[in-house]
């Protein structure tokens, strides 16, 4: 149907050239150069797009299906190379003709166009011509796409080119096909640029698997909060927010000049670090089961009374830097790229940089500690808001378990494997179920005299879903997803990780030492892909169970010599994260590179993505190369 709808929008838009072809295009394009340039500099050519408010055109990038996007393309004799064409802020929103998300300019728009002339060029005046491609709608109908071609005069005077005329941004060098970022480039762009690229990554890294945990944590919390009536509400999420941003921040600063790059994953793959988390999820959920109130010490107590006038405000400041804690293996490729920067000396870009992200990263969180607190202060709100804190505690057990579990694997026990988080979950989800149905009965639980439509439909979600994760023990393939956040299978002889219960090592051979891979690259002629990896990535295990078992990724890995490079433990681990840190400047898990057999880098892809086809294009790119 949405097919269809687009398909008759775009014929009325092209129908409508006969008609309107009688009146006059409501845009007028000029341009000119910025100013008089040298051989060898960067001049930048300004194309400003004129029209009345009711009109506007569609913005040069990340466009929606059906418009047309407007491309400013500069050509001439004197140019050496083009640069990243720039333009103002455009506007976000739902089109309603469209049917999708567009991004426009209204009312008017300007275009920088940088283009770097040729060294050889002999001082007098050039000509280029300026190629705009757009479209122009309003509220009620569109123009068809239209190019039109405009010529600017350029003055090229007598000198020496100087070298900070020289900078140029290309588009590949800022984010290619794949999300890659080169770091350098973004700050050359200018710090609103930057500013926007660090949010736009803290919003991105919400989309990752180990970001779900926090959430029942957080509405958990502040239920308790409100209900204690500590604090003002709004004043809690405010606290917490910041809390986050400023230990997400600094303790990433800290752990990157004190133990470099890779502090922030040292960090999230401690055994230690793992074990206080686990812990102080258990100690949340027994709570919120009523086992007992938690309550700060009288000391801590005291001094935010004497803060604050109420208390709460350590406790909030407490689960902030819990949040980051549990939250440092979301470190996407950006913070990544700023902790290498970090490490080497550098501080503004990368405090900045950190500051905006976590920002972003924190923002819902704002929201999920508002709410919460609110619902608690409402008219008998008892009975079941107790019964959400209860489901709530199961939630943050299932977490603990996780947590425990990355212990495990670091430390080599064997014990909470695979099966065993997964029957423990299993259980749980039941347990969880079964309480719903009002089967058990806890300190703090009013009695049940019926049980409402909304808390049978709950029940039986989980007593499924409990069901379901009992099936995966009898071989059932689990969702990627869910099978993300379990523990990998190891495999004890080659130490290899089982994929949703294949074995990636059954149906290929994957090198765990990278000399041994190229030696067998430049026996064969071969591509040799590499998987930076951790035993405890939260967003490995989510690509190893989502992407690497399609038959099309499968296909691919065939003609490849595959190696594994874990960062977090086994043989080499420390070597395999500075050789990733060193080479490629990144610290972020996971990460993927595609060499040839002569050692030289063909591509690489930043880690997590939900788009197959873009993994597919890495792919390829690799195998042609």
């Amino acid at each position: 149907m949405i097919t269809y709808l687009k398909t008759i929008i775009l014929i009325g838009i092209f129908s409508t050239a006969n008609l309107w072809g009688q009146f006059e295009n409501p845009v007028t394009l000029s341009a000119h150069a910025e100013s008089s340039v040298r051989a060898g500099e960067v001049v930048n050519i300004i194309v400003t797009a004129e029209m009345d408010a009711e009109w506007k055109v569609y913005a040069l990038r990340d466009q929606g299906e059906g418009p047309i996007a407007t491309q400013v393309v500069v050509t001439g004799d004197p140019i050496h190379e083009s640069g990243l064409v720039l333009e103002d802020e455009p506007i976000e929103k739902y089109d309603e003709g469209f049917l999708t998300n567009t991004r426009t300019h209204q009312g008017g728009a300007v275009f920088t166009a940088p283009v770097l002339l040729k060294s050889d060029l002999a001082p007098g005046t050039y000509d280029l011509s300026v190629n705009v491609l757009f479209q122009v709608c309003n509220a009620s109908l569109c123009y068809p796409p239209k190019e039109d071609v405009l010529s600017v005069s350029i003055i090229v005077e007598a000198g020496e080119t100087r070298d900070d005329h020289t900078n140029i941004v290309l588009v590949s060098d800022v984010l290619d096909d794949y999300g890659n970022i080169n770091l350098d480039a973004a700050i050359d762009e200018g710090f609103f640029s930057f500013i926007i690229l660090a949010f736009s990554m803290g919003l991105l890294a919400l989309l990752t698997p180990c970001v779900f945990p926090m959430i029942p944590i957080t509405v958990s919390f502040f239920t308790h909060q409100g209900e204690k009536g500590e604090g003002k509400p709004i004043t809690n999420a405010i606290i917490y927010t910041l809390g986050i941003i400023a230990t997400f921040s600094i303790l990433g600063f800290i752990l990157a000049l004190t133990l470099g790059a890779s502090g922030a994953n040292q960090l999230a793959a401690n055994p230690w670090v793992n074990i206080f988390i686990a812990a102080l999820f258990t100690y949340f959920a027994l709570s919120l089961f009523g086992m007992y109130e938690i309550e700060l010490p009288s000391s801590l107590r005291q001094y935010s009374l004497k803060q604050e006038g109420r208390g709460g405000v350590m406790g909030t400041l407490f689960m902030a830097v819990t949040f980051t804690l549990t939250s440092f293996t979301c470190t996407v490729q950006f913070v990544g790229l700023l902790l290498v920067a970090a490490a080497q000396g550098q501080w503004f870009w990368p405090m900045i940089g950190m500051v905006v992200f976590s920002a972003a990263f924190a923002l819902p969180f704002f929201f999920l500690a508002l709410f919460p607190q609110y619902l608690a202060k409402m008219p008998k709100s008892g009975g079941w808001l107790n019964s959400v804190k209860v489901v709530m505690g199961f939630l943050e057990l299932a977490a603990a378990f996780k947590f425990i579990s990355n212990t495990d694997l670091v430390w080599g026990w064997g014990f909470f494997s695979h099966n065993t988080v997964l029957a423990v979950w299993a259980v749980l989800m039941l347990m969880t179920g079964i309480y719903l149905l009002g089967k058990i009965q806890l300190p703090h639980d009013s009695p049940m005299t019926s049980i409402s439509v909304p808390r049978l439909m709950l029940s039986t979600a989980f007593l499924t879903f409990g069901l379901y994760l009992t099936s995966g023990l009898f071989g059932q393939r689990i969702h990627g997803l869910i099978y993300s956040y379990l523990p990998p299978i190891v495999e004890s002889e080659s130490g290899a990780v089982r994929t949703n219960g294949a074995s990636m090592a059954e149906e290929f051979n994957w090198y765990r030492n990278l000399d041994e891979g190229l030696a067998e690259a430049r026996a064969t002629g071969k591509s040799v892909f590499i998987d930076f990896t951790g035993y405890t990535c939260t967003n490995c295990r989510w690509m190893e169970a989502n992407t690497f078992t399609k038959t099309e990724v499968k296909h691919r890995f065939g003609e490849m010599i595959l190696v594994q490079l874990y960062t977090d433990g086994g043989p080499n681990h420390r070597e395999n994260q500075q050789y990733e840190i060193d080479r490629f400047g990144t610290a972020a898990l996971p990460y993927y590179v595609i060499l040839s057999p002569d050692d030289e880098v063909i591509t690489t892809f930043p880690g997590m993505t939900r788009s197959l086809d873009d993994f597919l294009d890495f792919l390829d790119k690799g195998l042609a190369g």
